[in-house]
C-alpha cells in the first residue's frame, strides 16, 4: 500500500470530488465509501463494460493535521491478465482476430497505468488546491536534543542552551512530502534519492 501525505488547507472531500470527476467514466465507476476517521473510494469497472477486464483499486484518504493522507491500495489483476490472455490466445490462432482485440487491449493497458492515474490526478489537484512539499507552520519548530526547548526552523543553535541544533533541523522529501530527518539520504516514505 503506498502513502503520501499532501500538504495544505483542504479537505479530503475535495480530492475525492477531484477522483471522482476524473474516474466516473466510460469503463469505469467511482465508489465512496465514508468512515468515522476517513472516506474510501473503490475505482472498478462496470458490471457489462464495453471493453477490456475487470479490475479494482482501492484508495483511502484521511484528514490529519497539515493536510490529507492518501493510501492506494493494491489493484487486482486477474480480471486484465485473463483479457489480455485471451487477445494473446485469439491473436495466436488468428492473426486477424488482433482487429477485433484493439478495444479491449487499449482498455486493459490504460487499466494497467490506474495507480500511477490516481497519483497523477491527486498530485495535479492538490496543487490546485494550494498543497506543497514544504513543513506545515506546526512542524516550523524543532525541539533540542540536549534541553528540549522548542525552536524555530532553520536555527543553528538552540535559542534556550546554545547547543547546535545542525542535525535535527527537519526537512521533507521533494518527491512525496514526508518528513525526513538530515540523516536519511533515501526517503522512508516512497524510497527516492533526496
Amino acid at each position: 500500500m503506498e502513502h503520501r501525505i499532501f500538504h495544505g488547507q483542504f479537505s479530503s472531500d475535495e480530492l475525492v470530488e477531484c477522483l471522482q470527476i476524473h474516474f466516473n467514466r466510460g469503463n469505469l465507476i467511482v465508489q465512496k465509501v465514508d468512515y468515522d476517521d476517513g472516506v474510501g473510494i473503490q475505482i472498478k469497472t462496470r458490471d457489462h463494460p464495453t471493453s477490456g477486464g475487470d479490475t479494482a483499486l482501492g484508495i483511502y484518504l484521511k484528514q490529519v493535521e497539515d493536510g490529507v493522507s492518501v493510501q492506494v491500495g493494491q489493484q487486482t489483476w486477474m480480471g486484465i491478465a485473463a483479457s489480455l490472455g485471451y487477445s494473446a490466445l485469439a491473436t495466436f490462432l488468428n492473426p486477424v482476430n488482433i482487429l477485433n482485440r484493439l478495444d479491449d487491449i487499449a482498455q486493459d493497458v490504460e487499466y494497467l497505468q490506474l495507480s500511477d492515474e490516481v497519483w497523477k490526478v491527486l498530485e495535479v489537484n492538490a496543487r490546485s488546491l494550494g498543497s506543497g512539499y514544504e513543513l506545515s507552520e506546526r512542524l516550523r519548530r524543532i525541539k533540542c536534543p540536549y534541553c528540549e526547548a522548542a525552536n524555530p526552523v532553520g536555527t543553528s543553535t538552540c535559542i534556550a542552551c546554545g547547543a547546535p541544533l545542525g542535525n535535527v533541523q527537519p526537512i521533507s522529501c521533494s518527491h512525496c512530502g514526508f518528513i525526513v530527518t538530515g540523516q536519511e539520504v533515501v526517503c522512508p516514505n516512497c524510497k527516492q534519492r533526496l
